[in-house]
């Protein structure tokens, strides 16, 4: 039996991988965790994105928390970085959160912070599964009766208080900056309008009319043709975009050119140099960055720390090191002086504020980084295994970096949840980098076995 926890919390299409018997166990499992050696109910808050499957998800871990003698505090349709912002502030003992963040509305998802507002480590993962396991064998775990059965609070308004605290980490007022905003008519169709307005920017709203399935549906962060358009046609200064948990933030100039997370840390990367608040002169990334993103950092001084993909590698990175700032090129940008997690209204307001600071257009900005071609060719293997040690592999990557020298780079890796080999080349030709893919991807499938995916 396959681990149940991924990259990012439980996940599945809604009501038939990811069940909510599923939910309850899961919520009950946490709760048994939670509250180990307390004699106080663990207090546990709950926020969800606008999915239909939302509510069907909410109720059954309000029923996994009460049953556990749990408190349930209930927060409704809020963004994934609010929940991890208020279990720190209200000492809750973790937060769930009900969301598949930038994915379709069939899928949901479940994701835990601790009382702390970080996502839990894999090591608690673990213990929460093993609990679950045993819920499904039949074990006679502790179940609540009496008065030690738990209870349930509803808190819609502990939105508001993630709303002030959003608007209290940007540090300038935005007024004669014209934005568009597309909320992905997800978690944060009223937080990201709100905040605008109240900061004094003249705010064109897209995508914030959520009915439980256009969620994502094409719009958002990862469908940025809408904002694009709006932003041109309404002649703004910036456009901005979440996805549908709103962990995630990207962003189009005022030509229509995309800011994506690469260009973001970029942007307030600079900034917070020139303000002396980037520790260490150091911006946290993946080896999926850029090779522009390191070359924009070598122009001001900067210097990048480098993990393996994925948001929590480079959290993990941050923390060890002290670093601020750090994020992937989907957006996922962390402020470590704000948040614990991931935030697109925070990353939002940085990006503004770096605007608004700077009195530059945001195409200036966003200029800053050039972006070279980069190419992704995918391909099935039969197998995973030894590809890293084959010397025909090796050889072919050996070429091809020599080929593309130091204007460029080469990048190989398998996928962790796919039997999939990804070949990856950026440099300044476009047509060079289609050869050096296909050459590489040619010999992985002569060592591998499988096809180039088309």
């Amino acid at each position: 039996m396959g681990r149940l926890f991924g990259t990012d919390g439980v996940r599945g299409v809604a009501n038939i991988e990811l069940t909510p018997e599923l939910a309850y166990r899961l919520a009950r499992a946490a709760t048994l965790y939670f509250g180990e050696g307390s004699e106080e109910k663990p207090v546990i808050m709950i926020g969800r994105d606008t999915r239909i499957s939302g509510p069907m998800f909410e109720a059954a871990l309000i029923a996994g928390i009460t049953s556990a003698g749990g408190r349930a505090i209930v927060c409704g349709v809020i963004p994934t970085p609010a929940i991890a912002y208020l279990v720190r502030i209200h000492k809750a003992n973790a937060g769930i959160v009900i969301s598949a963040s930038h994915n379709p509305y069939q899928d949901n998802g479940i994701k835990f912070f601790g009382g702390d507002g970080y996502k839990l480590p894999d090591q608690v993962e673990d213990e929460i599964e093993n609990i679950v396991r045993m819920i499904e064998c039949g074990d006679q775990l502790d179940r609540a009766s009496g008065s030690g059965i738990g209870d349930v609070e509803y808190h819609q308004d502990y939105v508001n208080e993630y709303i002030n605290y959003v608007i209290s980490t940007c540090s300038v007022r935005l007024d004669g900056l014209k934005v568009v905003v597309d909320c992905s008519n997800g978690a944060a169709f009223v937080v990201m309008p709100t905040v605008l307005k109240r900061l004094g920017a003249e705010t064109i709203v897209l995508s914030n009319k959520p009915n439980g399935i256009n969620i994502n549906d094409n719009c958002g962060s990862t469908h940025l043709e809408n904002l694009q358009k709006a932003v041109l046609e309404h002649k703004a200064d910036i456009g901005i975009a979440n996805d549908g948990d709103a962990d995630r933030c990207l962003c189009v100039d005022e030509k229509g050119n995309v800011i994506d997370g690469d260009h973001i840390l970029v942007m307030c990367g600079k900034e917070m140099m020139d303000k002396g608040t980037l520790k260490n002169n150091t911006i946290v990334t993946t080896v999926m960055a850029n090779i522009g993103f390191h070359q924009a950092l070598k122009s001001f001084g900067a210097r990048a720390e480098v993990t393996k993909v994925g948001d929590r590698y480079v959290l993990e990175n941050m923390r060890a090191n002290g670093h601020v700032i750090g994020g992937e090129q989907s957006g996922h940008v962390i402020f470590s002086d704000y948040s614990t997690t991931g935030d697109g209204p925070i990353t939002a307001l940085q990006v503004l504020s770096a605007v608004a600071r700077s009195g530059k257009k945001s195409s200036e900005l966003n200029e800053m980084m050039i972006s070279y071609p980069q190419l992704l060719v995918n391909v099935v293997v039969d197998t995973k295994d030894g590809w890293d040690d084959n010397a025909n592999i090796r050889a072919a990557i050996e070429a091809a970096e020599k080929e593309l020298g130091e204007s460029g780079r080469v990048l190989v890796r398998p996928s962790g949840t796919e039997p999939l080999i990804r070949v990856m080349a950026e440099g300044p030709d476009q047509a060079q980098l289609e050869t050096i893919c296909q050459k590489i991807a040619d010999v992985v499938v002569a060592e591998q076995g499988g096809k180039i995916r088309g």
